[in-house]
């Protein structure tokens, strides 16, 4: 058995994470059907649009989450400074 198997990695916000993929998911697949129905480029373009904006969002969440607990976990205590170096980087990395 691998360690992963012995300590699954999770956290708290991975439901929400799933949920999220999930809706893009059944976006993706519409938008799929409305190429192969015709639709009309517009509507397949906003479709598209929801199915980033999900998927960006669930990373966002991920990241955030990893600095917040696994990074965290990984330095020990932190300092307030310090702290407030990873609170940077977390919103400096939504512009990656």
């Amino acid at each position: 058995m691998t360690d992963v198997e012995l300590h699954p990695h999770r956290h708290a916000t991975h439901p929400q994470i799933v949920k999220r993929l999930k809706r893009a998911d059944g976006h993706l697949k519409s938008v799929i059907d409305m190429i192969e129905g015709g639709r009309p480029c517009l509507d397949i373009a906003q479709q598209l649009h929801a199915v980033e904006m999900a998927i960006a969002q669930a990373k966002k969440t991920l990241i955030h989450d990893h600095l917040d607990h696994c990074l965290a976990d990984a330095v020990g205590p932190l300092t307030d400074a310090n702290r407030a170096r990873i609170d940077e980087f977390r919103d400096i990395a939504k512009y990656l």
